[in-house]
């Protein structure tokens, strides 16, 4: 009961600024820095931090050693540090991840526990803030928006007509954004110097790689829990300006973005206006993922948050006069899904518990069903139940040193596939005009 009258009082707290902003849009915040080191604050901080899981920083620090030195402990030399002023940032531990479907390697930074706390902190003060600024047309990284509801709008707008898209994304957006444009940005809403000093803090901090600490004057680390809410702060600046000088209906989320258009036309002018935008602000598009689509029957389509996006014609006898924009997981995805059940269902864990290797295939099916759920993806579905049910097999027969066959038999001989759940007749295909958040609280 005690720890649900802490986050009510939370989540009231950030009602209460987000109402203040929204009344108000010339208003600029001087007293928040309090609130950051509030033990309520920290305390939903940690809750955030834990759910999240994550690596150590540079100090070796996990999740588990923070439980096991004292939550409390922890918290209140934190309350401590920041009341007195004198937290300062590590720097993040960088590491480099693999791109999905591709060669290129993703730097990933990685803070140590107690500055993720730090930062869940400060977010949860500050974001409430900027979210009553932001406009209908960003959706990524923010509350009560999601990608369906970005995907949503694709629909609509080329159900009504806008059928060129131009399609981009901000190239290594979160290590570009330069610091002195971000504070300025930040400086539109909050002059509460304490928080100034603490985000100047964060963005210093630098990364630490092969025993060298490198700083910047650019870039909000991808991995820093404050990062993609910085990243939206800035680009709202691009949003602000597309109502001014842009061309089409602009749908972001974070850094990866579309516009949808009427004419070929309009779409040139939306990728000059686009570049010229970004370039203000010192950032640039990725070449590679720039150019532009039209949507008609036989098109080659494009890609966007996972889904392939295509305009075609209705395949059964009541529809076959009606045309519209198809959506089904994309080539990148389904190599994903494919990779990830081949993990899970690797040959090396013959001798693990049937249920266990199951249970994990299962929770890995059910997360990307649910994602992907919401289109026309029946096939793939059956596609990736069927590549689940042969890797599956495969290690069955690799338990009893026999062949892929004597697997196969062996799952087809059990009633309910050894527990194996099936994708089939879960999907809900998208409709125009289906109501979709609006961000509000």
């Amino acid at each position: 009961m005690a720890r649900t009258t802490k986050q009510d009082n939370v989540r009231e707290l950030q009602r209460t600024l987000y109402r203040a902003a929204k009344a108000d849009p010339g208003r600029r915040f001087h007293a928040l820095y309090d609130k950051v080191h509030r033990r309520d604050v920290l305390e939903r901080a940690w809750g955030l931090v834990r759910a999240n899981g994550g690596a150590a920083g540079i100090d070796r620090q996990t999740i588990a050693d923070v439980e096991e030195y004292g939550v409390a402990r922890l918290l209140d030399g934190l309350a401590t540090d920041l009341r007195e002023g004198s937290w300062r940032p590590l720097p993040a531990r960088r590491v480099f991840i693999p791109k999905p479907g591709r060669d290129e390697l993703r730097p990933l930074s990685i803070p140590a526990v107690r500055d993720r706390i730090v930062q869940a902190a400060t977010k949860i003060i500050i974001e409430p803030i900027f979210e009553a600024d932001f406009l209908p047309c960003s959706f990524g990284f923010r509350p009560k928006r999601s990608q369906h509801d970005a995907l949503q709008v694709l629909i609509d707008e080329a159900w009504d007509g806008r059928r060129w898209v131009v399609e981009s994304d901000v190239s290594n957006c979160f290590e570009a954004i330069p610091h002195s444009k971000l504070m300025s940005a930040i400086e539109e809403r909050i002059i509460d110097r304490q928080v100034l000093k603490l985000l100047r803090a964060m963005l210093r901090a630098g990364v630490m790689e092969d025993q060298a600490v490198t700083r910047s004057d650019a870039g909000t680390p991808q991995g820093g829990v404050i990062s993609p809410c910085l990243c939206n702060v800035y680009l709202h600046r691009l949003d602000r300006q597309w109502t001014q000088r842009g061309h089409g209906e602009l749908v972001r989320f974070a850094d990866d973005m579309v516009v949808m258009c009427r004419t070929e036309r309009e779409a040139q002018c939306a990728l000059v206006a686009l570049r010229k935008i970004l370039g203000e602000m010192g950032l640039t598009l990725k070449d590679a993922k720039t150019r532009i689509v039209e949507l008609r029957e036989g098109g080659e389509g494009l890609d966007f948050l996972g889904f392939h996006h295509r305009w075609v014609r209705g395949n059964t006898p009541a529809s076959r006069h009606l045309t519209f924009l198809a959506r089904w997981p994309s080539q990148q995805a389904m190599a994903r899904a494919r990779q990830r059940v081949r993990e899970i269902a690797d040959r090396r864990r013959a001798h693990d518990p049937l249920d266990v290797v199951v249970q994990d295939l299962n929770r890995f099916l059910q997360g990307w069903a649910a994602y992907f759920r919401y289109g026309n993806s029946a096939q793939a579905f059956d596609k990736i139940s069927l590549h689940a049910f042969a890797r599956l097999a495969a290690l069955l027969a690799k338990r009893h040193g026999r062949r892929v066959r004597y697997g196969w038999g062996m799952l087809c001989a059990s009633p309910d596939r050894m527990g194996l759940i099936t994708l089939t007749g879960t999907v809900i295909a998208p409709r125009p005009s289906r109501p979709r958040r609006t961000g509000r609280r």
